[in-house]
């Protein structure tokens, strides 16, 4: 089905446009967007590579999407025939081609949704890009609880502002894309949503269609393979900079839109600046759990440049701010004119020229920039010790001279604030210097707080290390009544437990290091410290015990993890015991935090069984909570994925039990994620609203609680799924070996996208997979097992057993969020996979004893899905939600050639003897530097692979992780 020439009438950009739903709106303008992208991209290609080039890029398009129309699966094969006879530098030209053009169309697809948004916001509407339900915009959702439910405004206003939600960026390896490249993205979005502005000039339109096409060049040329891993340091510093792009400038935005929208329900009061809304946590740099690269030296120096962006971020705006109220605003109260007397007396004792010259230009007229001056060289001095910290562990600027702690800092902002209110000047103070305000209250000096995991083995390591040297026996051998009354019997005594001559492991001295590190650095750089695997009270007195030991001077909190199902049953019972720990109880002063574990509970036991286990355990955690009288914080370890935990925000927030969140609520922001959530700025204030709202809207407004027919219904299916899971995982002797033959899971490391290696022990199974890898796995072959599988047992077992359960379940679909999300998300899976497109894979790479194998899970599959639809009362696939539908069509071809490529490049590592009619060389320019296509494959010279297939295969995981839209 070779194709000699490109026919207009059906070149990508045309049949895109037949892909559009007839029954969409007129503010749709997804196909718009994205063929112009296309139309530029393709002419880009041919101007690069030749005609020859885009014609075999064409060619598989029209064959995957011949195949997507009928499901051929000799489609598939004529697109590997395609595919495999290229030259490896064409190879690598071609799979970069289908790459690209899938992230442009989540270019495209995210100006539509800011199109959409501000076409209903100018009509008075509202609009969820993500689902049918109401978005929780927080205007929206104040108007909603005043007038719909009748809730007082102070009552709201109240609630609202002693509400905190901690979003803690996470450097979990899910982001595949390279931080130059999504700068790129970025660039290419800007252009994109200027070229549809209504008051564009002709001249301005040129021009911005010449600057998109330059940016989709750079990024075309970009090479987007990591070439060696990331540090710890690297990740950080990555995160780190949405702070500086989006995050930083964002805060204070979102919190004049709350201002805003409290005024529109009668509330003519701000927000308090050091009210906690928003608070942010990071792991980048402390998660030690599992990844050796994460030293106790990494821990500080993440810890001193994170002190040190903040420095300079606030340094880049002081300036500003002594502008705007040092000129006209010499009235100040005389409270203010005692600080400016002070501050000149202290100065006469500093006989630097500095001072001595700052003094002379200063007029009596200008009290308030004497007193941010001082603020100024105090943050210039905190910058510069931090950077001197960071270099050589040594600095000559004393603390003195710098902010060691955030209400240091605070003090002369709120009183130049207090001054200019009194002196009638409110309107001043409620302009950039409250934006500040704001800012310092929430980034503090140290930009983010660091939170610490470690695994609870290591510290009972460092335990038994201890009793052993002083001669009691061994920690490790001794029961947990045991442990307990040896940990409280130290924590309430005052003896050292051990010297520098403690024999020590290298493993035992990096958590004791670790410990070192807290106690050295200020203390408003930590947050939590979390106990992965958690599972007794000893493991969290053990973890009191080294702080107190180590002279951590402010603790840390100290946070349980609860993630395998077993755990997480147990978890309500392990909450009691250590509540019934009077030492600890006075300890905590009321409040305790707990983590709950999408990821590895739903490796252990499935999504439905993982899903309805972490709602359960919440309810009960709550009741032990209010039990011994303890405020109890959630914190959600969520992925990107649905098999992860993953799906809209505000659904996933509005889902969960009541009480649950009472206005506190922590969560992960992992991977991929963070770009989705905080990559522009109006998805940062998407992000910030939606978290802001719904948890508003949880506390006042609760879901309603599960009927004990549902419950019961609900535990029946779970032991069923969890079965049938465990099954087929952990049960079945063929299973890894299959698992491992029919997706690139062995392949997953080369990508280079996180620090952390892929398992947590070199050796062994399933057990041993971090959740990334495997649900990333699985992701790749569009399969998406983890996720669906044990559904389709449940239904059916309930159905078999009484069919009048099938209306039980539409009454629980259509009545309970938490139910209707966890359908939903799965259906939306659904949409997203191709059964066709694993049996590809099978056939290619699965040795043929295993085939049957195989075959047995596409049916389970198909009949999981069927059985899906009929308990959502569905016809077909997201019928209810034509966007959403749409949106995935587009992306399906690309994501289908990208599939084959993947494959057949999968069965050439694998099989070196896999024949191959080799094409003749088809790019006809140059590349990086002068270097013809068929040199690209230099690029990588310590691949062991045959030329060009490593980076080929790599292309095709980054190309079908941005169609898929997550990796893990």
């Amino acid at each position: 089905m070779a194709r000699n020439a490109v026919d207009k009438a059906t070149s990508i950009d045309a049949q895109l446009r037949l892909l559009a739903p007839q029954k969409l709106s007129d503010d749709d303008k997804l196909v718009e967007y994205d063929a112009l992208l296309l139309d530029r991209f393709l002419d880009i290609l041919q101007d690069l590579h030749g005609e020859d080039i885009r014609e075999t890029v064409q060619e598989c398009y029209e064959l995957a999407a011949e195949y997507e129309s009928k499901l051929d699966p000799k489609m598939l094969d004529e697109i590997g025939t395609v595919l495999t006879s290229l030259d490896p530098g064409d190879s690598i030209v071609i799979t970069k081609s289908f790459s690209h053009m899938l992230i442009l169309a989540n270019l495209a697809e995210e100006v539509q949704i800011a199109y959409r948004r501000r076409i209903k916001l100018k009509k008075g509407d509202f609009v969820d890009e993500n689902s049918a339900t109401t978005e929780s915009d927080i205007e929206e959702t104040l108007k909603r609880l005043v007038h719909q439910l009748k809730k007082p405004p102070m009552e709201v206003f109240d609630a609202l502002k002693n509400q905190t939600v901690d979003l803690v960026l996470t450097a979990h390896p899910t982001q595949s894309v390279r931080r130059s490249l999504l700068q790129k993205h970025g660039r290419i979005r800007d252009c994109l949503s200027q070229l549809y502005a209504k008051d564009i000039t002709p001249d301005e339109k040129q021009e911005l269609d010449e600057a998109l096409q330059r940016e989709i060049q750079a990024a075309f040329r970009t090479d987007e393979i990591r070439r060696a891993p990331p540090t710890p340091q690297d990740e950080m510093r990555a995160g780190m900079s949405y702070f500086h792009e989006t995050i930083w400038k964002g805060v204070p935005k979102f919190l004049r839109r709350v201002d805003t929208a409290l005024k529109n329900i009668g509330i003519n009061e701000r927000v308090p600046y050091n009210a906690p809304l928003i608070q942010f946590s990071s792991w980048m740099g402390g998660d030690r759990d599992g990844n050796p690269r994460v030293t106790p030296e990494v821990t500080r120096d993440v810890c001193l440049l994170a002190r040190m962006m903040a420095a300079n971020l606030y340094n880049a705006q002081i300036e500003d701010l002594m502008f705007e109220v040092k000129l006209s605003m010499w009235r100040c109260s005389d409270e203010l004119r005692v600080k400016v007397d002070q501050l000149h007396q202290s100065s006469k004792k500093d006989t630097t020229k500095h001072y001595i010259e700052f003094w002379k230009q200063v007029p009596p007229s200008e009290p308030y920039r004497v007193i941010l001056s001082d603020v100024r060289d105090k943050l210039y001095n905190t910058r510069e010790r931090a950077r001197h910290l960071l270099a050589s562990g040594f600095s000559e600027i004393p603390e003195e001279a710098t902010f060691t702690d955030v209400e240091q800092f605070l003090e002369p902002l709120e009183l130049c604030y207090r001054s200019l209110c009194a002196c009638g000047d409110r309107s001043v103070a409620d302009g950039n210097l409250l934006d500040f305000l704001r800012q310092v209250s929430t980034f503090g000096l140290s930009l983010v707080r660091l939170d610490i995991r470690q695994e609870s083995d290591r510290h009972t390591d460092v335990m038994d290390a201890i009793t052993e040297y002083l001669g009691i026996g061994s920690y490790r051998e001794w029961p947990e009544e045991k442990r307990q009354e040896w940990l409280l019997s130290e924590l309430n005594g005052k003896r050292p437990l051990f010297g520098p001559d403690l024999p020590k492991s290298d493993e035992v001295a990096d958590v004791l290091e670790t410990f070192h590190v807290l106690a050295e650095l200020p203390s408003d750089s930590f947050g939590a410290y979390v106990i992965s695997m958690a599972t007794a009270p000893s493991d969290v007195l053990a973890v009191e015990l080294l702080q107190r030991e180590c002279h951590v001077k402010k603790p840390l909190r100290v946070v349980p993890l609860f993630e395998k199902l077993a755990d997480l049953e147990a978890a309500p019972a392990a909450l009691a015991r250590l509540f019934s720990v009077e030492w600890y109880r006075n300890r905590i002063s009321g409040k305790q935090e707990v983590m709950i574990g999408y990821s590895d509970s739903g490796k252990d036991a499935g999504r439905f069984s993982a899903a309805w286990q972490l709602y359960k355990a919440q309810e009960e955690l709550i009741r032990v909570a209010k039990l011994y009288g303890v405020k109890l914080t959630m914190f959600h370890g969520r992925g990107g994925t649905v098999g992860r935990g993953g799906g809209p925000t505000h659904l996933a927030i509005l889902s969960q039990p009541p009480e649950t969140i009472h206005g506190s609520l922590r969560v992960t922001v992992q991977g991929e994620v963070i770009e989705q959530s905080f990559g522009e700025e109006h998805l940062c204030f998407r992000t910030l609203q939606r978290f802001t709202a719904a948890s508003l809207e949880h506390g006042m407004h609760p879901p309603i609680s599960p009927k004990p027919e549902w419950r019961a219904l609900m535990d029946e299916m779970a032991i069923v799924a969890t079965k049938e899971y465990r099954s087929i995982v952990f049960e079945e002797p063929r299973f890894v070996e299959y698992f491992r033959l029919a997706s690139p899971e062995m392949e997953y490391g080369r990508m280079n996208i996180g620090s952390r290696p892929s398992k947590r022990k070199p050796s062994g199974g399933i057990e041993s997979l971090r959740a990334i890898p495997w649900i990333f796995a699985w992701t790749q072959t569009r399969f998406h097992l983890p996720v669906w599988l044990g559904f389709g047992a449940a239904f059916k077992h309930v159905l078999d057993k009484d069919i009048r359960n099938l209306q039980t379940l539409q009454e629980m679909y259509n009545q309970w969020p938490f139910f209707r999300v966890t359908i939903d998300l799965v259906e939306m899976v659904f949409a997203k996979g191709d059964p066709g497109i694993a049996a590809l894979y099978d056939k290619l790479l699965v040795s043929e004893d295993l085939w049957s194998f195989g075959e047995r899970l596409r049916a389970n599959y198909e009949e999981t899905k069927q059985l899906l639809l009929q308990v959502a009362g569905h016809k077909d696939l997201l019928e209810g939600d034509p966007y959403l539908k749409q949106r995935l069509r587009i992306r399906d071809s690309y994501i289908t050639a990208l599939n084959v490529c993947q494959a057949y490049t999968l069965k050439r590592i694998r099989d070196p003897g896999f024949e191959v009619k080799p094409r003749p060389h088809l790019s006809k320019d140059i590349m990086d530097s002068g270097k013809p296509a068929a040199e690209l494959v230099k690029l990588n010279t310590t691949s062991e692979y045959a030329p060009g297939l490593e980076d080929t295969l790599i292309l095709t995981m980054k190309g079908i992780a941005a169609g898929m839209q997550n990796t893990g």
